[in-house]
């Protein structure tokens, strides 16, 4: 070990400390800050961002980095640590653009903004969100012009949270998604079933958290490397994969919301538990890259926990913590998490016409940095769009453009990543039914456990040290398709709602 890599670790273990207050200061605001202790949270989060931020961009830093990617100090090191240096000294040269002032105003204006978003929710009214959005749009894009100079402003934050893709590429693959959806849907709903009052009655929330603990050791998430908390807006993070953190959100009368919620984040939690821990605290672990995160939070929520086997082992068990299962059916249950319906909400959707969500999202993010659109128009638009692609329109803000939190953060480009990661769960489970046989059968036998290997093994390892596009075709041995989703798609409701 050089002098000069040893400097260079000892370094990034002193960033890993700031990374350590701020990570945990986010979680503290999210889950238990009371309302009139938000103030000195986003002070403190701001203080120890800056600290950060500085370190992550000095002078020392750009040195170590540029000493370490010389030839003969390069090729002693290991491929992990090559990784690493090379990805550090890209992001360095990036945020080194940057100025301080700059990346201050822009922390402390997210924390802000979080806070805000929740007020406006909770009173159903974007004109107070308003004046905060409009500040991230414009400071994203300031950050951006820094980060990316010279490069389109929204391709840009679409390569920050899933590197290697432009629109050019996701209008293809979700034009092509709805050339094969929109009919589907159509014939789906031209034989619409009823809503099952059942399911709206009271389920009684403490009940609920105990079944999101037992869906969470069931599908491999591990205690001894994870906690739950409680949020408006269900989440992930983690500090390590020793320490991963999930959340949910627990409706009186609507169960399957904290169910669904509870595999989709434990899949996220899965993936960064699973990570090599060779990566911890460095830019090798916690997987950046979004559309693939997604792609396992959605595989285990829709691909294997909307499959009527995943439940066969622990619908005893469901009905016995939230006793209203008892008096529902397994087969009656079966077709209510799979019912398909124009729904207000993104996160309670069925998984068909979320596909629909996304794209309205991913429409919005460009009409707001390509069209320049007023954000006093915005909610206007999102109408317009929910009545184009869902023929349902919002009643008030909370249940439509004040749903969700992402752009209280400024993580304008994420949206997208969610229905390319259902993209790629079409894609792996034709690899998982190849190379492990018939997933029904796995399921039903209460086999979830090699699937989860299987996925540990293939992706979760690996975490941020290949691209997506390197991932899938290394996985599946491919290029990137919409078709494996579809197909799924139509053979699925095929067969529950009878289609000809």
């Amino acid at each position: 070990m050089s002098k000069l890599f040893e400097e260079f670790q000892n370094y990034l273990n002193q960033m890993n400390q700031y990374d350590h207050v701020i990570t945990l200061l986010y979680w503290d605001m999210k889950t238990n800050t009371p309302k009139l202790g938000q103030e000195g949270h986003v002070a403190a989060l701001t203080h120890f961002s800056a600290e950060n931020f500085a370190m992550s961009t000095s002078d020392q830093l750009g040195e170590m980095l540029t000493g370490l990617s010389e030839s003969a100090e390069f090729e002693e090191l290991t491929d992990t640590w090559k990784f690493i240096v090379k990805r550090m000294k890209r992001d360095y040269d990036r945020n080194k653009r940057i100025p301080a002032d700059l990346y201050n105003t822009f922390v402390e204006a997210q924390a802000q903004a979080g806070i805000v978003w929740e007020e406006a929710k909770e009173k159903s009214d974007f004109s107070l969100f308003a004046p905060s959005l409009r500040k991230m749009i414009d400071l994203t894009r300031e950050m951006t012009g820094y980060t990316d100079p010279g490069k389109e402003v929204y391709d840009a934050l679409l390569d920050q949270y899933e590197e290697g893709m432009d629109s050019a590429t996701i209008d293809g693959l979700f034009e092509a998604l709805k050339r094969e959806l929109i009919p589907l849907v159509k014939e789906i709903l031209g034989k619409q079933k009823p809503d099952n009052p059942a399911f709206s009655g009271f389920f009684d929330p403490n009940g609920q958290r105990q079944v999101q603990d037992m869906l969470l050791s069931y599908i491999g998430f591990r205690k001894d490397a994870g906690s739950v908390g409680e949020t408006e807006h269900p989440f992930t993070l983690n500090f390590s994969s020793k320490d991963v953190r999930v959340t949910n959100h627990y409706y009186e009368h609507d169960p399957l919301s904290s169910i669904f919620s509870a595999i989709h984040e434990g899949g996220h939690g899965i993936f960064e538990q699973n990570i090599n821990p060779e990566y911890d605290n460095t830019v090798a672990g916690s997987c950046r890259y979004m559309g693939l995160h997604e792609s396992q939070s959605r595989f285990y929520e829709n691909i294997l926990g909307r499959n009527k086997n995943f439940w066969i082992p622990v619908y005893d068990r469901l009905g016995e913590l939230l006793p209203p299962f008892k008096e529902i059916s397994l087969d009656d249950f079966y077709q209510e998490i799979n019912h398909v319906r124009n729904s207000l909400i993104r996160v309670n959707a069925d998984e068909v016409t979320y596909c629909f969500h996304i794209i309205l999202r991913y429409e919005m993010e460009k009409a707001i940095f390509r069209d320049q659109i007023p954000v006093n128009e915005l909610p206007a638009l999102w109408n317009q769009k929910m009545q184009e692609y869902l023929q349902i329109t919002p009643a008030n803000d909370a249940e439509g453009i004040l749903q969700d939190m992402h752009w209280s953060d400024g993580s304008f480009g994420y949206f997208p990543s969610y229905l390319l990661g259902s993209i790629y769960d079409g894609m792996l489970l034709d690899k998982v039914r190849e190379e492990l046989g018939d997933v029904d059968e796995l399921l039903r036998n209460g086999r979830i456990g090699e699937i989860t290997a299987w996925l540990n093994k293939k992706i979760h390892w690996y975490g941020s040290t290949r691209k997506p596009k390197e991932t899938i075709a290394a996985v599946c041995g491919r290029e990137v398709s919409a078709e494996p989703l579809a197909r799924y798609f139509k053979e699925k409701y095929t067969e529950i709602y009878h289609l000809g």
